[in-house]
């Protein structure tokens, strides 16, 4: 559990609903449901092992979150996920009920799920891509719901050169609404894919891109041409420094593109979540320390992904 105030609300909040779950619980010191539901909510945060994170907000001190969440009444709890808020429910409800609420969102961590995750990772590491896919074409069939298996089947379409496939396993999720921004991450992936093998400009090399943006700063196209090849290359921070150059100086151009494949390209940067620990109470996912500051023990890729985050955050302010 975390207090969130305004300063620290694009940070705790929309920021890390990118990588789990955040439930809000909008309070105040002298609203008696208040004092309730808040352990409640404490204990079945513990209870999740780190499933979602849970953010308080003093609604009276944090007025302008409060408005702009359109709050009438307290408690009132909101979550939010992939920077949007989703659900949310007034009163102090039981444990139950609070449960019920949040496993209709939450990603299972237990079971035959975790199982069938951990079995996926093995084949891939053992070099066996093709098992891999086969259970993840399996899990779909059974569970065209599950989105975990259809993000973890694109992309692992996507590595394998199958790009038809992958265009059409993509397919369902995209028509979802909203849609989710791993997914709108593939997407802009196999964009710049498709750019590579269909462009002249796929086979330059940073030179040739380099003389042209040298002529003209704002040559935005030539940039995203450089920035697409490097991606797929791999070279994802010389791809984010060529977009973030174009986002700097025209946040809108060509509907934004640049920007939706940077932000694709922190999607597909970031770690996975790590699974639930249960010696680790009293933190959250990621190895967030909740004892008064916040300390994030993060590796180096997600260090580098939170520093460009902030790079963009910057750009587009």
């Amino acid at each position: 559990m975390i207090n969130v105030t305004i300063e620290n609300f694009e940070a705790e909040v929309v920021a890390a609903s990118h990588q789990i779950p955040v439930l809000l619980d909008f309070w105040a010191p002298w609203c008696g449901p208040c004092k309730v539901i808040g352990p409640l909510l404490e204990k079945v945060e513990v209870d999740y092992g780190g499933r979602f994170k849970l953010v308080k907000i003093d609604s009276d001190q944090e007025q302008q979150l409060s408005q702009a969440f359109g709050i009438r009444s307290i408690p009132t709890c909101v979550l939010m996920m992939d920077g949007k808020p989703v659900d949310g429910f007034m009163g102090a409800v039981p444990e139950g009920q609070l449960k019920t609420f949040l496993d209709k969102h939450l990603p299972a961590a237990d079971g035959e799920a975790a199982e069938a995750v951990d079995e996926i990772q093995a084949q891939l590491y053992a070099g066996d891509p093709q098992a891999a896919l086969e259970k993840l074409h399996t899990t779909l069939t059974e569970d065209p719901g599950n989105d975990d298996a259809r993000y973890d089947y694109v992309k692992l379409l996507i590595e394998g050169n199958m790009l038809e496939d992958a265009e059409a396993a993509l397919e369902p999720a995209l028509k979802a609404i909203p849609r989710q921004i791993r997914f709108e991450a593939l997407e802009q992936f196999l964009d710049a894919i498709r750019f590579v093998e269909s462009d002249e400009r796929g086979t330059w090399a940073p030179e040739q891109f380099d003389t042209l943006i040298a002529a003209n700063k704002r040559d935005f196209d030539t940039r995203l041409a450089k920035a697409r090849v490097l991606m797929v290359g791999g070279s994802w921070t010389a791809a984010m420094d060529e977009l973030l150059e174009i986002v700097m100086r025209d946040k809108a151009w060509n509907n934004a593109v640049p920007r939706k494949t940077f932000v694709a390209i922190l999607e597909l940067l970031t770690p996975p979540k790590p699974k639930a620990d249960p010696s680790a109470a009293g933190k959250s996912a990621g190895g967030i320390e909740l004892m008064g500051k916040v300390v994030a023990e993060q590796d180096p890729q997600a260090q580098l992904v939170a520093v460009y985050r902030r790079k963009l955050s910057m750009a587009l302010n």
